[in-house]
């Protein structure tokens, strides 16, 4: 009967990347019966130590991806010293793309996980973005980091893809003429808030081109109307006034960039509570 045999994997960061390689290796050794132990967030010699300890005994096998070249050779000189074998799986990459680079690595542990924790953060924003598109999900508001507010064509949708792309999770909420806000819009957090309005003319350009790309023809009502336009902004505006936290944004010839820097700018100030109060 084959002996079960212990691999252990040092890592200054999650220990993922080892983790994954050795299942990949492993899958080229089905016969042997193997079982891992991790070790996450090394960061010192006594932590290295320890682990050396215990693997001296019972002559386990040691892989690790250890950023800092101090850590690793400590690693190595004790491999040597204790009679431990190692695999270090990330030292030699480090040390042909800085030969390459002509340049020395920045030694911080951690990065990748960090870049993933990112990119799945994004991921989770769009998500929550799409799902609470046009005023859809109003129960879960209070998840949301940004809640856009306007009437249609202003830019709501675009905008909130934009900034859900920058990591942040956000509804945005239709306006309609003599219609009632949703209701949880007011039981929640109104620094989230931003409210959009757009120049008449404009709006109402944007929305003849948006009816004829639709292939509206002559039958457009009145959604496009300078005097329906001039109605829902006036409506919306009243709005506005009478929600004094609400900072409104003109969209008026604006990219969406441009946009959605102040919006990110304004938020981050009033997280960091240096937000101007009102004046009494």
């Amino acid at each position: 009967m084959n002996k079960k045999l212990k691999i252990i994997i040092i890592s200054d960061g999650t220990g993922e990347t080892a983790t994954a390689i050795c299942r990949a290796t492993m899958a080229q050794f089905k016969d042997r019966d193997v079982y891992f132990t991790r070790y996450k967030n090394v960061r010192s010699k006594d932590q290295i130590d320890a682990v050396f300890t215990e693997a001296a005994i019972h002559h386990d096998l040691i892989i690790y991806t250890v950023v800092q070249a101090e850590l690793r050779e400590h690693i190595a000189e004790l491999s040597r010293t204790k009679h431990v074998r190692t695999l270090d799986l990330l030292g030699p990459a480090l040390t042909a793309f800085s030969n390459y680079f002509e340049q020395e690595p920045s030694n911080e542990p951690g990065l990748l996980h960090q870049v993933n924790d990112d990119y799945f953060n994004r991921v989770a924003a769009m998500e929550f973005t799409m799902n609470h598109d046009d005023g859809r999900n109003v129960e879960s508001l209070h998840l949301a980091d940004i809640i856009l507010v306007g009437i249609s064509r202003t830019s709501k949708t675009p905008l909130s893809v934009y900034l859900s792309h920058r990591g942040y999770k956000v509804v945005n909420i239709p306006i309609i003429l003599d219609q009632a806000l949703p209701e949880h819009l007011y039981k929640i957090d109104q620094r989230k808030i931003f409210a959009l309005t757009i120049n008449p003319d404009a709006l109402s350009e944007i929305r003849r081109r948006r009816l004829s790309q639709l292939g509206a023809g002559q039958h457009t009502g009145d959604y496009a109307s300078q005097a329906k336009v001039s109605q829902e902004i006036e409506y919306a505006e009243n709005l506005f006034d009478q929600n004094k936290r609400w900072p409104v944004f003109n969209i008026t010839g604006k990219a969406i960039e441009e946009t959605a820097a102040e919006i990110m700018k304004l938020l981050n100030m009033r997280k960091n509570n240096i937000f101007k109060q009102s004046k009494e």
